[in-house]
């Protein structure tokens, strides 16, 4: 295992839709377990392959380790449905956009359906930040970034944001 540097924003990657993975090989393993370290290093909650590089669809996330213990997910391929679309509101922040977070708003539960490392096909019924995680991650898979999802006067203060962090 080893730790990957995460791409920022502007690079171009992180703009661009992924490929499916597929079979889950020895490489697609060394894969999720440096993403999973990468993410602890971060330290992060959720990372997806674009965020480093890797232009697949496979995305880590980690919702409560920093509150307890690591309880790492795996998702390959993954797949999202919407379970409840009452808008829920939440900060989010990006590893990819270091330094600023904005309110986002998104649907309140989702399924999500994936493969996992043991190469099965799994589904989980998310909600709260759990279903916020999983849906920020997928968004990454399709080269959607967080300010994508705002209109354009927050997408301007966030950018605006970001470049005052950065220098």
């Amino acid at each position: 295992m080893s730790t990957r540097p995460i791409l920022t924003w502007p690079d171009v990657r992180l703009t661009q839709p992924c490929a499916a993975v597929g079979e889950v090989t020895a490489q697609v393993q060394i894969l999720a377990a440096d993403m999973l370290e990468t993410m602890y290093a971060a330290p992060g909650r959720g990372l997806a392959g674009p965020q480093i590089g890797e232009m697949l669809r496979i995305f880590v996330m980690d919702t409560g380790w920093k509150e307890g213990a690591p309880d790492p997910l795996v998702c390959i391929d993954p797949q999202i449905d919407v379970l409840d679309d009452s808008p829920v509101t939440n900060n989010e922040g990006c590893l990819s956009i270091p330094g600023v977070s904005a309110a986002v708003t998104r649907p309140a539960a989702v399924r999500l359906a994936y493969t996992g490392l043991d190469g099965a096909r799994h589904v989980r019924d998310l909600t709260g930040f759990d279903a916020v995680c999983a849906q920020h991650e997928y968004d990454h898979l399709d080269g959607v970034l967080t300010f994508d999802r705002l209109d354009a006067d927050a997408r301007a203060a966030l950018l605006a944001d970001y470049d005052e962090a950065a220098t």
